[in-house]
This record gives structure tokens, sequence and C-alpha cells, in this order.
């Protein structure tokens, strides 16, 4: 520790810890080894864990009183609990994740309120062929197939092509996500399987409209 002319330039080494994170969370803000020392006259700085079966919160009074009675010179500061210490560590990445669950809410809600206006107007536009289509023997099943399938169509190429703009932007993300990959499958799958269950909903509300068009009236309002 030191020069080489120091008194003390030598410690002993008595054991070795496994990887800490503890200087900042979710991840050490260096790659540093740490160095441990027993608490003596040369050090400044140190911190004390105190494990209790009390009410954590009811116990700082009685530590800042035993630690003060122990050596009154010391300076007692970022008293709390663990889960307020890790509150106050975790609090960016938090409302991070708060603020991309709401982008991402309102995403799916544009994209269902979208993709179910995109249907209700194709269906109106094709009244009069689904309306000649069950006069000529087409059953419901049948219209509700068409119309489902067609509005499905657009929504698988539509998340074949979101998926490619998401892989090309995966850099922009893996700054702001912890212990997953910025490519990971779990993630892209359940994310194309809740849009494209969203997008079911959106398809079978204007489909089901259209299986129920009497084509007396579509072709005589033709």
């Amino acid at each position: 520790m030191g020069g080489l002319d120091s008194p003390r330039p030598w410690l002993t080494i008595v054991g070795v810890v496994g990887e800490l994170r503890y200087r900042g969370l979710p991840r050490n803000p260096t790659a540093d080894p740490d160095l441990f020392q027993v608490f003596n006259e040369r050090s400044r700085d140190f911190c004390v864990l105190v494990r209790t079966s009390l009410e954590p919160s009811a116990m700082l009074a009685a530590i800042r009183n035993t630690l003060n009675r122990a050596e009154p010179s010391l300076l007692i500061h970022d008293a709390g609990t663990l889960e307020e210490l890790i509150g106050e560590e975790t609090a960016k990445p938090r409302f991070t994740g708060w603020l991309m669950t709401i982008f991402a809410g309102t995403a799916l809600a544009l994209a269902m309120i979208g993709i179910y206006g995109v249907m209700a107007y194709s269906v109106s536009r094709r009244r009069r062929e689904i309306g000649l289509r069950m006069a000529l023997g087409a059953g419901r099943g049948e219209v509700l197939r068409m119309v489902v399938g067609n509005g499905m169509t657009l929504v698988v190429l539509g998340m074949l092509l979101g998926t490619a703009a998401a892989l090309a932007l995966t850099r922009m993300m893996a700054t702001l996500i912890y212990d997953v990959s910025a490519t990971d499958p779990i993630s892209f799958g359940a994310a194309a399987g809740t849009l494209g269950a969203v997008a079911l909903i959106a398809c079978v509300v204007p489909a089901s409209r259209a299986s129920r068009i009497d084509p007396a009236a579509a072709l005589r309002d033709e």
C-alpha cells in the first residue's frame, strides 16, 4: 500500500472473496479488484451492516447511539435500511423501466386502434362483396375467416418488419437493460405474441360484424 518508502507498505492477504456488487447497483462502476482492510487508526471510511429480527427502521437510533458511545468522533451518514439504500441505487433504472412500460402500453393501444380502424374501413368498403358472397352461399364462418385472414396477413408482415427494425436498434437498448441480452429471443417472442393477440382481437370485432351483414340489404344499398 503506497510507495516502497512507506513505513508499512505491505499487507498480508488472508483470503479472497468472490465478485461483490456493493459499489452501485445493478453492477459495479469499475472492474478493478476490491481490497478490504481491518478498521484501524489509518481507516477513514467504513460501513456497518446489522442483521436484526426486529423492524430495521426502529433499530437505527440504537445503532447510532452504540457507535457514538464507542467512538464519539465518528461522523455517521447515509444511515438507512437495506431496502431504502437499494431503492435509492435503483431509482433511475426503475424510472426508466416505468417510462418504457408506459411507452410500450401506449404503442400497443395505438396499434390496436390502428388495426381496428383499418379493418373496419376495409369491411365497410367490401360490404357489397361480402353480401354477394353470402348471397351465393358463403357461411358466416367463411366470411369470418376471410376477413381475419386478410387482417392477420398484414399484421404478420408488419411484425416481421418491426422485428427486423428492432434487431437493428438493439445497440441503443443495450445500456438500458440488465441481465438480459438485447436480442433476447424470449422478449422478442413475448412482444410478438402480445401484439399478435391484440391484433387478432382488433380483427375479430370487424370480422364478426361483417359475418352478420344481411346480403339483401348490402346489395340493395349498392
